[in-house]
């Protein structure tokens, strides 16, 4: 609508044209080089001028002509007057208004006023200046400049007013682009199977959008499997069409872009089976949108429509949308209509891709981390051992006992010293009494023999038999009291130590025969007695290795083998336990009998996990009698 430039006519006959222009500006619709030549056109018509301009402020260098009225001639040189805009942008800048300046030329006289006048609108936003308009007005009178200069403030506002529309008009095509979208995403969502959901958007998008026909694929086995073409209840595979679409799917689906047929000669992707697909069906216009998830692409739709009708690019904006808002539902919908084979396939080849691709290193390295502690734990064998406590005991043991009721009168050893057999004496009990007896009873003898004299010499024979009676019992009690006064003298019985009986603190004190006073043996020949738990008891064997340790040097390690099983178990701490008796390797002279610890016997190898579940799955045998 560019309005040829005239001069100023009057106000009456200006005011009706000048509307109908400004009317028509304010909905114009075109584009924007399109608009700001018709605004330039526009107020110069409305104010008479000789040209204008819109220019474009720049940080970093001089304003940029966005348009020119009257338009330039290709390769022409721009007016002196679009120059001097361009210098005067930075007094422009700096008074944020409307400045008038004046041009002299070489043929105005001196000290006379200039015929022409160069008018500077700013367009501004907010407070920072966008641009300008510069306009060249042929007159000196200056009531012609202010009203010129009021009409283009006025009008300049139109500018704002396009962009407002441009940007409402934006918004609607999101508004209308996001709604289709949405409807065919509802018409995904209404059913919960694939097929009916795919089979739903081809039919969708093709009445909706006036397709010829609308296809659905997705990748499998390294090529797409046509899933639902709109408006057809079975595909038959053997079709040449179905081949054809399934190739150009292919095409998009490795290109992992659009593909369009017809296409702009500068297209990057290549389309040849696209074009096939256009030329043997139909001869018209063919797209393949691609289906992402993650950023991977997995499906391709395929849309034909009439060549007279190609989609334009906010329907292709549209058209992406709606892909990849319903790819997650169909996706969704396909992975669970798949039987538990497919679907146990598929998280392989997932899982698969994951470790052999370039990405997702931290993955990788768990994966590869959670396989070697598989391995280790399910190849690689440990040690299987029972751990039991043990006590170490000596094996010749010898307990020596009050020999009669009586005191203690003295004691000669404590515990560890050493003994000899039949020299080292122990202790000594108190034999007074007994000597007392002794001597009453040798005194009795003695009278009972002077008896048995006198009636052998007075010929009595009975009395006589009954003297040497008397005498014999006699001499009997005194051999026995003089075998007590022997034994109160307790001596070792064994080469050894004293392992039991500290007496010096019970001196003088009564003891009754039986009393274990002392225990004494060697210390050279001592075994371990370990009472091994009965769910282990099965395991152990004799001639077994092991070692032990015990609690007073629990960082040195003895050997030893198993020489004994008891058959009976015994209740030791309220657990059941079987004795099992040890031979140590070597002696020590720091073992003591009595001491305990902790014993480990050598069962053999097992895997790691069964060591390390064994115990849990015995018990779950019990209780849930497997």
């Amino acid at each position: 609508m560019t309005v040829s430039r005239t001069q100023i006519p009057s106000n009456a006959s200006r005011v009706g044209g000048t509307f109908d222009l400004v009317d028509r500006l304010s909905r114009f619709d075109g584009p924007p080089d399109q608009f700001l030549l018709n605004l330039l056109s526009v107020q110069c018509h409305m104010t008479a001028a000789e040209g204008g301009a819109v220019l474009r402020m720049h940080k970093d260098g001089p304003p940029q002509a966005m348009a020119v009225f009257p338009p330039l001639q290709q390769g022409a040189t721009a007016p002196v007057w679009l120059a001097q805009a361009v210098e005067c942008s930075g007094a422009l800048a700096e008074a944020g208004r409307t400045i008038i300046r004046p041009l002299h030329s070489a043929d105005d006289l001196y000290g006379a006023a200039a015929k022409r006048h160069l008018v500077m609108v700013p367009i501004s936003e907010g407070d920072s200046l966008r641009g300008y308009e510069a306009f060249l007005l042929e007159t000196s009178d200056q009531h012609v400049l202010a009203a010129s200069r009021e009409r283009l403030e006025l009008t300049v506002g139109l500018l704002s007013l396009y962009e407002i529309r441009l940007t409402l008009q934006a918004k609607q095509f999101d508004l209308q682009r996001v709604t289709q979208a949405l409807e065919t995403l509802c018409c995904v969502n209404e059913t919960e199977r694939f097929t009916s959901a795919a089979m739903a958007m081809c039919n969708e998008l093709a009445s909706r959008w006036k397709c010829l026909r609308v296809s659905l694929g997705f990748a499998r086995n390294g090529g797409v499997h046509l899933a639902a073409m709109s408006h057809t209840e079975k595909l038959d595979r053997k079709m040449k069409l179905v081949r054809d679409i399934e190739a150009a799917m292919e095409e998009c689906l490795d290109q992992d872009i659009e593909i369009f047929h017809p296409g702009a000669p500068e297209a990057a992707f290549v389309s040849r089976f696209t074009a096939d697909l256009s030329r043997q069906h139909g001869q018209g216009f063919v797209a393949s949108f691609p289906l992402r998830r993650r950023g991977e692409c997995v499906g391709v739709l395929t849309i034909e429509r009439d060549a007279q009708s190609p989609l334009e690019l906010p329907q292709i904006e549209a058209m992406r949308l709606i892909c990849d808002l319903a790819s997650p539902r169909l996706l969704s919908l396909r992975e669970h209509d798949k039987w538990f084979g497919a679907k146990l396939a598929s998280a392989a080849i997932r899982a698969a891709r994951t470790l052999a691709g370039p990405k997702h290193t931290a993955a990788k390295l768990a994966g590869a981390g959670i396989i070697a502690f598989m391995a280790f734990i399910f190849l690689g064998k440990g040690d299987y051992t029972a751990d039991a406590p043990f006590v170490l005991e000596t094996a010749r043991r010898h307990i020596v006992s009050s020999p009669f009721d009586g005191y203690i009168k003295q004691v000669l050893v404590d515990p560890d010293d050493p003994v000899e057999a039949g020299v080292t004496v122990l202790a000594v009990l108190d034999d007074a009494d007994l000597q007392k007896e002794r001597l009453a009873a040798l005194a009795e003898q003695a009278q009972h023999q002077r008896d048995f004299d006198a009636a052998l010499a007075e010929g009595k024979t009975v009395e006589a038999q009954i003297a040497k009676a008397r005498f014999n019992r006699v001499a009997q009690q005194i051999k026995l009291l003089e075998g007590r006064i022997e034994r109160a003298t307790l001596i070792s019985p064994v080469d050894g130590k004293v392992l039991a009986g500290d007496l010096k603190q019970r001196l003088n004190a009564p003891v009754r025969t039986g009393d274990r006073l002392f225990e004494v043996g060697p210390t050279d020949a001592l075994y371990a007695d370990i009472a091994v738990s009965e769910d282990m008891i099965p395991e152990i064997m004799l001639n077994q290795r092991g070692e032990l340790a015990t609690t007073s040097r629990p960082d040195r390690r003895l050997g030893f083998t198993v020489t004994r099983i008891h058959p009976v178990a015994e209740i030791v701490d309220q657990q059941s336990v079987f004795k099992v008796r040890a031979a140590l390797d070597a002696p020590d002279s720091q073992l003591r009998p009595g001491m305990e610890g902790v014993a480990k016997i050598h069962i053999g190898k097992r895997s790691y996990a069964w060591l390390w579940t064994h115990r849990l799955v015995d018990w779950l045998q019990m209780k849930l009698w497997w």
